[in-house]
């Protein structure tokens, strides 16, 4: 069953086909929710998303693809979130998708993979937050502007350049010794 056929028949009432959905994109938005700065609440943030998605499905348009208005319900209730905690997010980036792993019998490779990573993770969690919410969107979430634009309620050109600078400032920072 695809997005469209599914949100079709979860708006005739099928919930099993609205499960088939939450299936599918729960481990994005939970993955866009703690990269967006909700931490450990990551989870209750996706569930109070996939509630609000359900209740607004009606409003869904139809032509447009589900996955970043989805995401974009997921980064409006990670925002709501930071700023009711009154305090700069504290960002819980999930590793995997962009980190080059070493072989497991390498343990001096493995070591350098993960101090690497730790600070690229630090440095992009220095970032201002436009800047990080962008770069993580493109990079670590792997959207296209667009639907980086889409999920954040920014123009195209905001994203690109909120993108820019974060990258600039992450070569400021991180220089050459992460290429």
């Amino acid at each position: 069953m695809n997005d469209d056929e599914a949100i079709e028949r979860s708006l005739a009432g099928d919930l099993a086909a609205y499960e088939a959905l939450v299936a599918r994109y729960s481990a994005l938005a939970h993955r866009t929710a703690s990269m967006l700065g909700a931490g450990d609440e990551a989870e209750d943030v996706v569930q109070e998303a996939f509630v609000k998605a359900f209740r607004h499905l009606a409003s869904f348009r139809r032509d447009a693809p589900f996955r970043p208005w989805l995401l974009r319900i997921v980064a409006n209730e990670t925002h709501n979130l930071t700023r009711s905690r009154g305090r700069r997010s504290e960002l819980t980036l999930r590793l995997g998708a962009t980190a080059s792993v070493a072989a497991p019998d390498d343990p001096e490779g493995a070591a350098v993979a993960t101090d690497r990573r730790s600070r690229l993770l630090e440095a992009v969690r220095r970032l201002p937050d436009r800047e990080r919410q962008a770069v993580v969107c493109r990079y670590f979430l792997q959207l296209s502007e667009a639907e980086t634009a889409q999920v954040l309620d920014w123009p195209v050109g905001t994203v690109k350049s909120s993108t820019h600078r974060g990258l600039a400032r992450l070569r400021e920072e991180v220089g050459n010794e992460l290429a």
